[in-house]
């Protein structure tokens, strides 16, 4: 029997095959499997920005209504157990490690046909047999990267959810956003139904796409803003009038309409219902880690945002500088001249350039200090790269907007550096790899620790 620590290594090692896009072996592992796919329905959740709090914000729900939903959060950030969720909760280590290593042996059978399956394609059948293992009433579930060829749109669970479309990924989707949405319209179905937030260019391709297969299509707008404080937002929603929502943002707004359409078409498609009084509990009750989270050290407020697209980085210029007033910056002050420390990191082949343009346009960031820094991973940009892209583009695109901007290599050593000399606030951005690795210090949570194995002699 594998140790929770071999599963995690055997899954790594599943890592130097890379990101290989197509159904092809996943549909073998799960056919290996006996299909375990097939025995629950439930929600695919894609698009550009906003997937995961859709996924927690109707998780959330369906757990006040009293169904055991499965639930597939990505990427992880303390634990590599919270990918794969029921009921708001993760595996458990042993049970993770009995999955990996029935999944292994088949892997190597498909692989001598199909070639080697990839990391998430294992992951991906694991969950799905873990899913159907235990009986879930149903399943809402995350598309990793596009939607047309990844491993998640082997299920169709009845319902398809397109968040919205915007630049991102474009060196495996597309150039632009026409491209990008034919990619993800297509978990959209014969026989599905359908929602989306989704806008202009995307809209149409979704459009399109419906008509083809001959599936109804709701489309909804941003719920109405009612009003925003340090602990969510207030809505307007049909059928349930004001509502609060636990999660930050004045775009949440639009999420929590998609969350509440896609409960809809759950309902309509015989799958799950969930009441008026469920969906505001789920709704007021609603987290999601490292998204506009705020934690505090030492009377000092930190928050942890994953923004890595210029996308979700202009979601989190503005909710600075809506939450700016009920921030703390050390002992407990809310002085709001006190600057703001940022704390970023970023992969190399993101758009850099116009996450900082998106950032430098929130004016409590101005005046502030950038720590650039990076991760111990191929993928980062190094902190001195990142530091020269600041001090470049916020040069042209804010007059530099009086930052203050150092580059620190170690990410643990930036992050004290930050807590330790900040006068305001600080803000952990840019990668959810830097914001996980914030988390894991900042955050002790019961259900997120890894067991502790003897090292391996």
């Amino acid at each position: 029997m594998l140790t929770y620590g071999e599963a995690l290594q055997a899954l790594a090692e599943r890592g130097r095959f890379g990101i290989r896009l197509g159904l092809g072996r996943t549909r073998a592992l799960l056919r290996e499997l006996g299909h375990p796919e097939h025995e629950f329905r439930g929600a695919l959740i894609g698009g550009t920005n906003g997937k995961g709090s859709v996924v927690a914000l109707v998780g959330s729900a369906l757990r006040a209504a009293g169904l055991r939903a499965g639930e597939t959060p990505k990427p992880h950030l303390v634990s590599y157990r919270e990918r794969l969720q029921i009921g708001g909760r993760p595996i458990d280590a042993a049970t993770f490690a009995r999955l990996t290593e029935t999944v292994l042996p088949i892997a190597d059978r498909v692989a001598r046909r199909l070639g080697e399956p990839t990391e998430f394609e294992l992951l991906t059948a694991m969950i799905f047999r873990w899913f159907a293992d235990e009986s879930v009433d149903l399943a809402v579930v995350e598309v990793g990267l596009g939607g047309r060829l990844d491993a998640t749109h082997a299920w169709d669970g009845g319902v398809a959810t397109i968040t919205n479309v915007d630049l991102d990924h474009m060196d495996r989707l597309g150039p632009t956003v026409t491209a990008i949405a034919r990619e993800k319209a297509a978990i959209i179905v014969r026989g599905d139904r359908a929602v989306t937030g989704a806008t202009g260019d995307g809209l149409g391709v979704i459009r399109r796409r419906a008509r083809r297969v001959g599936v109804a299509l709701v489309e909804v707008a941003p719920a109405p803003l009612l009003g925003l404080d340090r602990d969510g937002i207030s809505v307007e929603l049909p059928g349930l009038g004001a509502t609060r929502v636990g999660l930050r943002g004045r775009h949440q707004a639009a999420n929590v309409a998609v969350a509440d359409a896609t409960l809809d078409a759950l309902a309509a498609a015989g799958i799950a219902a969930v009441p008026a009084a469920a969906r505001r509990r789920g709704y007021a009750d609603a987290r999601w880690p490292g998204r506009l989270e705020i934690v505090t050290a030492d009377g000092r407020d930190i928050v942890l945002d994953g923004a890595h697209n210029p996308a979700g980085a202009a979601a989190l210029a503005t909710a600075l500088d809506d939450l700016r007033p009920y921030l703390a910056g050390g002992r407990g002050d809310r002085d709001l001249e006190a600057p703001l420390t940022l704390v970023v990191a970023s992969m190399a082949d993101k758009d850099i350039d116009g996450v900082i343009r998106a950032l430098v346009r929130a004016a409590s960031v101005r005046g502030g200090t950038v720590i650039c820094t990076a991760l111990d991973l191929a993928r980062a940009l190094p902190a001195d790269a990142l530091a020269g892209r600041w001090s470049q583009v916020a040069a042209v695109a804010a007059a530099g907007a009086g930052l203050r901007i150092v580059a620190e290599a170690d990410s643990d050593t930036a992050l004290d550096r930050a807590l330790g000399e900040a006068h305001g606030p600080v803000v952990v951005c840019g990668s959810l790899y830097l914001v996980g690795r914030a988390r894991a210090r900042l955050v002790d949570d019961p259900l997120l620790r890894d067991p502790e194995e003897p090292p391996i002699r």
